[in-house]
């Protein structure tokens, strides 16, 4: 048995350990999307694949990390490995995400037995596929990117100028950005395995394992206890998407959330069926969607996200629906989806605790690439937006944030000025009026513009929430839609929510993000608030009067 003092001691520093990994992988990255925006996690899992403790960076990569790794395992179980070996995924119909999340999992040795793995993933800048960065009108998985299925690599024979590495590189636009990050990877995994051996060396290998299974037990103590708090009951929520980016929509994405007792299972049955386009969420992002939504709500966020969060949570999606599609159906967009199925969660949530949920707010990943041919090869710059949080009892929404689901950051202008030389950042601000009204307002929206130096260049991105808007909660407002325009020559050309556009020197491409819904009603609204959101040009004062005025 355990030592507590021990236990604290152990289970700690495996945080700490995973911790350290995702500093290690942003600060060692070569692309903007990871180096600045953060767009990757790092993990520490037991040998049976069981995530263990995580890196605070994206929910969406590592909710359902054990459950891509198992597909991995199934092939080359952990005994089979040998020093230099590591696991490699990408394919969401094997297990995965998407094509530009590609996973690496490390066994860690110790005496020569594996007592752990040292995970992480990237979102890669570019993996091949039918455009740079993103192609926005893929039809099938393999326009997308090269697929990586469950695969054995061996770091010697492989990787440092081996076959593996050679095709990766034969297959991506920007060979330098994207095998630094990948680099990265290796590097975050290196520092995690290096770090449970020390704890193995000096504390030994059975009182390791026991914490890592402890840990998991803690979380799902934890867990079950915030699930109790809630009563018991079938409760119902829906969010739309726009459309499917053909013209076809809004397409549904409705969820039953069933308590009973320590338990809940979701269930997404009547969700729009699989689209042709790239919105539709391998069902791996659709686990990560809804057990994210209810960890978030209903419970402390000391709570360790691990494997044992998971065990009282059953999620279900109906087969050939937006959020299980069937082979070889596109996924590259499918944080849209998912971001529906969260909203959805969460309007069942707030049904049964309504104090502990929120409303909706702009949760939608905004994917948006700028690229360009030039005499010396691809710049491609990509980047992923959010807009403004919904609000929530007792607390205004973030102004300007990525989404629960992603939490990146925004690439500051001096690093795009820094690495890309055929566009210029001429605005990025937040938008007035953008926020959902309320007791407690959602968050603003922002908008960037840019200003394309040279020709040739395109412009691509799939976004949503360009005809609808984040709905508030008890009363509360709507946040303000999203757009996308390019200024040509004095002409406004819209593009549409999910589009690709060729572009011309002298053109300005502007993005805008919509606002977060409000919690509650307007009225209630302190008077100072109100003359704080005006002051710091949250809302103009005749917005501010409307409020006040009900």
């Amino acid at each position: 048995m355990l030592d507590p003092v021990e236990y604290a001691i152990l289970s700690q520093s495996l945080i700490a350990a995973a911790r350290e990994m995702g500093v290690k992988l942003i600060r060692s990255a070569y692309s903007t999307i990871l180096r600045e925006a953060r767009d990757g996690s790092a993990a520490l899992l037991d040998a049976q694949g069981n995530t263990v403790a995580q890196a605070e960076l994206i929910p969406m990569q590592l909710g359902s990390i054990g459950r891509i790794f198992q597909p991995c395992a199934a092939m080359f179980p952990p005994e089979t490995l040998e020093e230099g070996d590591f696991l490699v995924i990408n394919d969401p119909y094997s297990g995965g995400q998407h094509l530009q999340d590609v996973f690496f999992f490390h066994p860690i040795f110790f005496e020569g037995q594996v007592i752990g793995f040292a995970a992480s993933v990237a979102h890669h800048l570019d993996i091949g596929g039918g455009s740079p960065g993103l192609n926005a009108s893929a039809q099938d998985l393999y326009a997308e990117g090269i697929i990586i299925p469950p695969m054995k690599v061996n770091m010697q024979r492989d990787w440092h100028g081996g076959g593996f590495q050679r095709l990766l590189r034969a297959n991506v636009r920007v060979p330098q950005q994207t095998m630094g990050d990948f680099d990265a990877q290796i590097a975050a995994n290196n520092v995690g395995a290096l770090r449970v051996q020390e704890l193995a060396k000096r504390y030994g290998v059975a009182k390791v394992t026991e914490t890592m299974a402890a840990l998991q037990d803690y979380s799902e103590t934890r867990m079950r206890a915030a699930i109790r708090e809630v009563p018991d009951g079938t409760y119902k929520g829906e969010a739309f998407l726009d459309d499917d980016g053909l013209g076809s929509g809004p397409l549904p994405v409705r969820a039953t959330v069933t308590v009973r007792g320590d338990s809940i299972e979701v269930d997404f049955a009547g969700t729009a069926p699989q689209v042709r386009t790239n919105v539709n969420a391998p069902f791996a992002s659709v686990i990560s969607s809804a057990v994210s939504c209810l960890k978030g709500a209903l419970t402390s966020p000391d709570i360790p996200f691990n494997d044992g969060s998971l065990r009282p949570i059953t999620v279900k999606a109906p087969k050939g629906s937006l959020l299980n599609p069937n082979h070889p159906a596109p996924v590259r967009a499918r944080m849209i989806s998912v971001s529906r199925a969260w909203n959805a969660v969460m309007a069942a949530v707030a049904q049964a605790a309504p104090e502990k949920a929120i409303a909706q707010g702009y949760d939608t990943t905004t994917a948006f690439c700028l690229s360009y041919l030039g005499e010396k090869g691809w710049s491609v710059y990509l980047e992923v937006y959010g807009g403004g949080y919904g609000a929530g009892f007792g607390n205004d929404g973030c102004d300007a944030v990525d989404n629960p689901l992603s939490n990146c950051s925004n690439t500051p202008v001096e690093a795009m000025d820094q690495d890309f030389s055929f566009f210029r950042v001429t605005d990025y601000s937040l938008r007035m009026d953008s926020c959902g009204a309320g007791q407690w307002r959602g968050g603003a929206g922002f908008q960037r513009s840019y200003e394309i130096l040279t020709d040739n260049a395109q412009v691509a991105h799939y976004s949503d929430r360009f005809e609808g808007h984040a709905a508030g909660l008890f009363g509360g407002g709507p946040g303000a839609s999203g757009s996308c325009e390019i200024l040509r020559d004095g002409e406004v050309i819209r593009l549409r929510s999910k589009d690709a556009f060729q572009l011309r020197r002298g053109d300005v491409v502007t993005i805008r993000l919509g606002g977060g819904g409000g919690y509650g009603d307007p009225a209630l609204r302190p008077p100072e608030a109100m003359r704080r959101d005006a002051e710091d040009g949250i809302v103009s004062a005749e917005r501010a009067a409307a409020w006040a005025a009900g």
